[in-house]
């Protein structure tokens, strides 16, 4: 029997972490450039999300890092075909390359639109013993054809922690989307210029800050409860 911590009789010792500022230094490979996905919302030709996911592709780059932009315009819809097909093998591909990612989304209805979700819903929140979103970072933007709205943002911010990401503070939402870019698809000079370049430079910094440390802040107590309660079972069962 295992000694017990005084007040805290419900927690196994053994498998509780003490957290120190010497476990939280990285491991792995750092020497390579941030790698960021970026996923959009909308499949019209004349798409502000996209305009506004490829602007942001573009300070990043400026920033050092890697991008690589997801084109959503043949992924079936989730359950329609089997897990093989070469668009979803694709996009969960990317996840995991990732470590961290851009959403952005056009307002619809109040919230996103089911070429974002559908992303998404593609991305699984296990894959084997792989957690394809777990512990990568996320900055999310949306597009509004009106007045400026949070909806999408938020819902987004939602989305990402079910996901398990580590969501960072800032974001963007663009209002009357069709005035901010030109005919080229570039986004012109305006205050929410600036807050994408904003968005983008946090995402950057949060992403170096936890990039070989993910796998140590998602270690969770439950979890590894779990895999020895497992683990118990298992031996059991072979009595």
């Amino acid at each position: 029997m295992n000694d017990t911590i005084p007040n805290l009789p419900n927690i196994r010792p053994e498998l509780l972490d003490m957290p120190t500022i010497e476990k939280l230094e990285p491991v792995g490979d750092m020497n390579h450039p941030p790698r960021i996905l970026l996923l959009y919302g909308s499949l019209r030709e004349r798409s502000f999300s996209r305009f506004l996911t490829f602007e942001a592709a573009r300070i990043l780059e400026h920033f050092g890092a890697e991008v690589k932009i997801f084109d959503p315009m043949t992924l079936p819809m989730v359950g329609s075909v089997p897990e093989t097909h070469p668009k979803v093998v694709e996009l969960r591909a990317l996840c995991l390359w990732s470590e961290g990612q851009v959403w952005c989304s056009p307002e619809r209805h109040g919230t996103v639109t089911g070429v974002m979700k559908n992303q998404i819903d593609w991305i699984p929140l296990e894959q084997g013993a792989v957690r394809p979103s777990q512990g990568r970072t996320l900055a999310v933007m949306q597009v509004c054809g009106g007045s400026q709205s949070f909806n999408v943002v938020n819902t987004l911010r939602l989305l990402g922690r079910w996901m398990r990401m580590i969501t960072i503070p800032n974001q963007s939402s663009v209002p009357m989307a069709y005035k901010e870019f030109d005919d080229e698809g570039r986004m012109r000079p305006s205050a929410y210029y600036d807050r994408v370049v904003d968005v983008m430079e946090e995402l950057v910094k949060f992403t170096l800050l936890t990039r070989g440390r993910s796998d140590y802040l998602t270690d969770r107590y439950s979890e590894r409860n779990e895999r020895a309660l497992k683990a118990i079972d298992r031996q059991i069962g072979k009595i």
